[in-house]
């Protein structure tokens, strides 16, 4: 069942904080906080609406996505691979692999702490 992970997707999120990732991901689809697939997730960063990004660590190619990381670094938007294109596409609500997914800005948004705590995990991931 898992590919292998590539070694390019770095930082890689633990089996831990993939789970929290993954429940995130799920609320954040209900608040309209989702934006699914490596073109969407790249207009978020370009119009400055990512909170976050999340990739497929077994996105075949790896290229289709590591245009997304240096994007985020120039940017300054934190970014995280999970495992599984298939648990990913899961958590953003359909039955399709997903390669890449982006957590939106939401001012008034409920899951402002949530996300804030997934990208302080992130971010130490980056150390």
């Amino acid at each position: 069942m898992t590919d292998e992970v590539n070694p390019k997707a770095f930082p890689l999120a633990d089996a831990q904080l993939s789970t929290k990732i993954m429940n995130l991901l799920q609320q954040a689809l209900n608040y309209n906080q989702l934006r699914k697939g490596a073109n969407e997730a790249t207009k978020t960063l370009n119009r400055g609406l990512a909170e976050f990004i999340v990739m497929a660590a077994d996105a075949q190619p790896i290229e289709i996505i590591l245009h997304l990381p240096l994007l985020c670094e120039d940017k300054n938007v934190p970014y995280v691979f999970v495992r599984s294109k298939q648990t990913l596409g899961r958590a953003c609500g359909v039955s399709r692999p997903i390669v890449a997914c982006s957590v939106t800005v939401n001012e008034g948004s409920q899951l402002k702490s949530q996300i804030q705590s997934i990208q302080q995990e992130i971010e130490r991931l980056l150390v």
